[in-house]
């Protein structure tokens, strides 16, 4: 910014256009009535320090104060750019002395030099930075006429300062310049990173796919080493070299970390596609790093469950599961997000859960899932069925909470499990909702109940009410509610997992949907 002021007062003066700079002001002047006086003084004002200092400060309250769960990144995004770029304003009107344009000036001149116009450079990051938060964080049919609209007022700022005699036309190109670049270097480092939320919408909007392309960007394969020998590494090469992405950069997870670390280091290095090969565990630690980026991934499934591969509709074997995916398309999917008592806030891809499925996941050892695969899961809820049922309260989207009895909780992105079953008929990875299970059966009535109520295709349920099927007795053996936030409480403490893996036991579990969060490589004509 300071190059470009010594240039435009210096060498780049006698040179057009800038020579023709003090003809753009004369005629602005020439064309001035008391009507646009008044006009440029209020659209002025928008980029006066006192309006946009107050216009960050209550934008960042309402991101900290109104949605369900703060959205601090956002809020730091905004005050951190007006900031950069008053800073920036500050540095080059002392290093770069430029006389203001000679005409009648309709306000008072501040003691700084024209160039660059601060109103200009202050509006910039302050409404751009906002269309840039309503675009990927808003969905709707409106977000972009109010996107374009915010857009436009630091032109309107930018103008209505030259109209008014404050500044030459490339003081305000050099505002323009400093707001944008702030809202680049900050948004670079503070939204391109994991944990970027999606909203809950009022309604969710489908975002149509579009195809892959030859993209012959850097490729990054996370991979679990326990589970991608050396082989099933140099096949997946040759999938990638045959889809146009040769040179793919092969990094191994490890005990310390999952896979998210490595996902959050290829998406600040650049890659244009993440390819992560391992059980649900290690795609829930990737997604982590890759919410809100835009950066596809390609799930190879190497696990015992592999439950979100078999949700997108891949094979089950590794190299053809690359091969769907890269001949695919990619597609956004929702996350989950999950927090509670000692449960720090994570995403997860497929389900979360408390009771049954925790337990019987607690007590499946490694030995035995790596000799029988998943079906060592089966062996162990049969071990599990015994366990006491847990006593809950749930509160769906606001709605009075409801007590209720529990083998087990299940809070699903998606809904089928092993051997294709539909756990959670309703369940859709897209859809812009969670769905939440309440599993009750009583005695060997209530479990075939169960199973008929979940093998019985049901239309989506948005009351929250049970659909009553699978009763035994007075007892429900199976509800299901469908939400975009819920909060269930447990009596006593619980075994909770995510993904399949087991976390902490706890007495509360608080779940939101993410919509779109996640962009994966779907084959044609996956679901």
């Amino acid at each position: 910014m300071v190059g470009l002021g010594l240039l435009i007062t210096g060498p780049g003066a006698r040179l057009w256009p800038l020579t023709s700079e003090d003809a753009v002001t004369d005629a602005l002047e020439g064309a001035r009535t008391r009507t646009l006086d008044t006009v440029s003084l209020v659209v002025s004002e928008a980029g006066n320090t006192v309006t946009v200092v107050a216009g960050t400060l209550l934008a960042c309250l309402l991101l900290l104060l109104v949605p369900r769960l703060p959205r601090w990144r956002d809020a730091l995004f905004l005050a951190v750019a007006v900031s950069l770029q008053a800073l920036v304003f500050l540095a080059v009107t002392t290093a770069v002395d430029r006389d203001r344009p000679e005409v009648e000036r309709l306000d008072a001149s501040p003691p700084t030099s024209s160039y660059t116009s601060g109103h200009t450079g202050a509006a910039t990051a302050l409404y751009a930075g906002l269309a840039v938060l309503v675009l990927h964080r808003v969905r709707g049919p409106w977000r972009r006429p109010v996107a374009v609209l915010l857009l436009l007022v630091p032109l309107l700022v930018g103008l209505a300062r030259m109209y008014r005699g404050m500044h030459h036309p490339t003081d305000v190109l050099g505002g323009l310049l400093n707001g944008g670049l702030s809202l680049l270097v900050v948004g670079r480092a503070l939204l391109a990173g994991p944990h970027v939320p999606a909203p809950a919408p009022a309604e969710a909007e489908p975002v149509p796919a579009t195809p892959a392309g030859p993209d012959t960007g850097r490729t990054v394969v996370v991979f679990n080493p326990t589970v991608t020998g050396e082989t099933a590494r140099a096949r997946l090469d040759r999938v990638l070299q045959e889809h146009g992405r040769p040179g793919a950069a092969f990094v191994p997870t490890t005990a310390d970390d999952p896979g998210r670390g490595q996902t959050a280091r290829a998406v600040r290095e650049g890659a244009s596609l993440v390819v992560v090969c391992g059980g649900d565990g290690t795609i829930r630690a990737a997604a982590e790093a890759l919410a809100g980026t835009g950066v596809p991934l390609a799930v190879v499934p190497c696990g015992t469950g592999n439950l979100l591969a078999r949700n997108l509709g891949l094979p089950v074997k590794p190299a053809e599961a690359l091969a769907g995916a890269l001949g695919g398309t990619p597609h956004p999917i929702d996350l989950g997000w999950i927090e509670g008592d000692d449960l720090p806030a994570s995403h997860f891809t497929v389900m979360a859960g408390a009771g049954l499925d925790a337990a019987m996941l607690e007590s499946t050892s490694d030995r035995v899932k790596a000799m029988l695969g998943w079906p060592a899961y089966v062996m162990a809820g049969l071990r599990e069925l015994r366990a006491p049922r847990m006593r809950l309260t749930v509160a769906v989207d606001g709605a009075r909470p409801l007590r209720r009895t529990a083998r087990m909780v299940l809070v699903a992105n998606t809904g089928k499990v092993q051997g294709g079953a539909a756990l959670v008929p309703a369940a859709r990875p897209d859809d812009g909702l969670l769905d939440l299970m309440i599993l009750d059966p009583r005695g060997p009535a209530g479990w075939l109940s169960a199973a008929v109520s979940v093998l019985r295709p049901r239309p989506k349920a948005g009351d929250g009410d049970g659909d009553g099927a699978g009763r035994a007795g007075t007892h429900r053996s199976v509800e299901y509610f469908t939400f975009r936030r819920a909060e269930v409480r447990f009596d006593t403490p619980q075994q909770r997992e995510l993904d399949g893996d087991p976390v902490a036991p706890g007495r509360r579990l608080l779940a939101e949907v993410r919509p779109g969060a996640l962009t994966v490589l779907m084959p044609r004509g996956g679901s």
